[in-house]
């Protein structure tokens, strides 16, 4: 099952990761943060079909037909973990060539939203030491590789979650003969 694991990992994780790669080197500042966000959890939807794909294969092979929740939640777990780890370096890798500075360009538009929303004077200050506290945190790797796994890990425990629930009934999209 690692075997399997790995290579639907590697798969869903490039799936996602080249997209996010291409957008990071391609776009910057406003046009990355309205179509980031957007094209970058429809293509982590896109590949975490792969975990689908695998415990329905797991279950129709070896499996018999048969496939326990548990085991099938395991193995999109494990899928979902080697693809984020795939994600989070194609954000690095992205990052890097684009020589952008992320943090920046985010706290900046995330000021003006505020500005834009009416708040002024000492809150609007607060929200900008915010801001400038989290551009310092993301500078360091140890704050944004974890912040960066996070950013996909929990949907693919979500799609681990309604696959194992659906394929755990064998009726469901069964073998065909």
């Amino acid at each position: 099952m690692l075997k399997t694991i790995i290579a639907y990992g590697i798969v869903a994780g490039l799936i996602v990761g080249v997209p996010l790669t291409l957008l990071t080197l391609s776009m910057s500042g406003d046009h990355m943060m309205k179509w980031g966000m957007l094209v970058g959890y429809a293509s982590m939807l896109l590949a975490f079909t792969t975990i689908f794909i695998a415990i329905k294969a797991q279950r129709d092979g070896p499996g018999g037909g048969v496939i326990r929740f548990w085991p099938a939640f395991g193995l999109g777990l494990g899928i979902a973990f080697v693809a984020s780890l795939v994600y989070v370096a194609a954000w690095e890798i992205g990052s890097g060539l684009s020589g952008g500075d992320f943090a920046a360009v985010y706290s900046h538009a995330m000021i003006e939203k505020q500005r834009a929303a009416g708040v002024t004077g000492a809150a609007l200050a607060r929200y900008a030491a915010e801001m400038e506290a989290f551009r310092k945190s993301y500078a360091n790797p140890v704050f944004r590789l974890p912040m960066t796994f996070i950013e996909i890990f929990p949907v693919g425990v979500l799609v681990s979650l309604i696959a194992a629930a659906l394929l755990r009934n064998s009726r469901f999209l069964p073998a065909r003969g």
